[in-house]
């Protein structure tokens, strides 16, 4: 039997961390291989993003993701899953139209993707499909500040909360999700005192992304963390590894040795 037995993460256990005033880390994931490895480094959370979208299927923003495609990512992450939390993001247009829109979409992620949970955007404007969905059993963690399904609408990628009624929205949106049931809610793209304030005001979890230091749990977009983007970091990634020139590196080595024969030899033939 293995000395390491394996502790569940459950949303009650995140919110005894906040209690005990204990971080925990998240990640997000598209496949079985990295989230085997990150369920492997005891990352709490792991979450099926609709940055899925960008990150492995190449399109330009979240929007044009589907349920289908979500369904697809999220069975490949569970299926690997002994220990982490998995949630997993409700793709644009499969919410808005309302609660049963919703719950139905959230029911599909759960019996056919093996998601624990999922996560939606949105403060009041949202709170009608959280309590939906949290009443018929399945938890929600919220998105809060910079809500990429929506960055037309914003304007772009910006930093919300700058202004004093901005912040005050954010206060409202945040006790709006708590009390339509939600378990935790991200923060993206938020000053960090701002951040600090809304872990103080509510009793659920927050998690940062781009909002500082104070929130009680971090997400990173694994692409990012690992250094696998073509892009640079964005100003709140710390790159982990650098990834990308690792595998670039390999793959030219890997195409000399082809055309020069070097590859395989014959410790690698039959």
């Amino acid at each position: 039997m293995s000395s390491d037995p394996v502790k569940k993460i459950r949303t009650s256990t995140l919110l005894a961390l906040k209690q005990q005033g204990a971080k925990f880390a998240c990640l997000t994931s598209y496949d079985a291989l990295t989230a085997s490895i990150f369920d492997e480094a005891h990352v709490e959370v792991i979450l099926v993003g609709d940055s899925a979208a960008d990150n492995s299927l190449g399109y330009d923003s979240t929007l044009p993701i589907t349920l289908d495609e979500m369904i697809s990512f999220t069975r490949a992450v569970s299926s690997q899953v002994r220990r982490s939390l998995v949630v997993a993001d409700l793709p644009f247009g499969t919410y808005e139209l309302g609660p049963e829109q919703a719950l139905a979409s959230a029911i599909r992620l759960m019996k056919e993707g093996g998601a624990e949970a999922v996560k939606l955007e949105g403060g009041l404007r949202s709170a009608s499909q959280i309590r939906a969905i949290t009443e018929a059993g399945i938890p929600v963690m919220a998105h809060l500040g910079f809500t990429p399904q929506s960055v037309n609408g914003l304007g772009g990628f910006k930093v919300q909360g700058r202004d004093a009624d901005s912040v005050e929205q954010l206060k409202k949106d945040a006790l709006a999700v708590q009390a339509a049931g939600a378990f935790a809610v991200v923060l993206e793209l938020v000053p960090a005192e701002v951040a600090a304030e809304l872990t103080e005001a509510i009793e659920i979890p927050t998690i940062g992304i781009g909002a500082g230091a104070s929130t009680d749990g971090q997400i990173l977009v694994w692409t990012d963390f690992a250094g696998l983007s073509s892009h640079g970091p964005r100003k709140f990634v710390k790159q982990y590894l650098d990834l990308r020139t690792q595998l670039l590196v390999a793959a030219k080595q890997y195409r000399l040795e082809v055309i020069d024969s070097s590859f395989p030899n014959e410790s690698q033939s039959f």
